[in-house]
């Protein structure tokens, strides 16, 4: 077998926040999330913080916060405090550009909820109705503080699961 032996799939996905209060509401109150635990903060004397984190040495950790997403992996954020910090997030083109995708059995539903929380949507809906992601609705917004997610949904299904060996893993084959 190629690859980690063992591997099982996705744990969790770790990423920084500006603020962790204002993440958590949004997390929680907003998308759904339950907040399980908290840690902080760390700092280091030494060069631990950039030997096993690859941050400046003077880098605080302030506190980190782990959630629970439904189905998936769950999330890990932090509130770090370091001088020269980047305090906008990267482009999606950006090296290290991302998103987290949020996968919704309703998608008009969801749409029409982020509205009402006052949600910055980027564009109009996409629908794919050819090529592999066809049957595929996806449309992406902003957390408060900039962070790239999207809202997706294909209740009946992607074009390419017709013919696949190998299927995509998804939340919705969750029971």
């Amino acid at each position: 077998m190629v690859g980690l032996p063992g591997l099982r799939g996705v744990e969790h996905v770790g990423f920084t926040v500006p603020d962790i209060e204002e993440a958590t509401s949004f997390f929680v109150d907003v998308i759904g999330c339950e907040q399980v635990y908290s840690l902080g903060p760390f700092r280091s004397a030494d060069d631990w913080m950039t030997e096993h984190l690859n941050v400046p040495a003077d880098a605080i950790m302030r506190e980190l916060r782990f959630f629970r997403c439904r189905n998936g992996p769950n999330f890990e954020i932090f509130q770090y405090e370091v001088s020269g910090q980047r305090l906008s997030p990267p482009l999606n083109s950006d090296v290290g550009g991302h998103h987290l995708a949020f996968y919704v059995d309703d998608f008009e539903a969801a749409l029409a909820y982020l509205k009402r929380h006052g949600i910055r949507l980027l564009g109009k809906p996409t629908y794919r109705d050819s090529g592999p992601s066809a049957g595929q609705t996806w449309i992406y917004f902003l957390a408060p503080w900039g962070m790239q997610l999207e809202l997706v949904s294909f209740p009946q299904g992607k074009l390419y699961e017709k013919t696949a060996t190998t299927l995509l893993w998804q939340p919705s084959a969750i029971l």
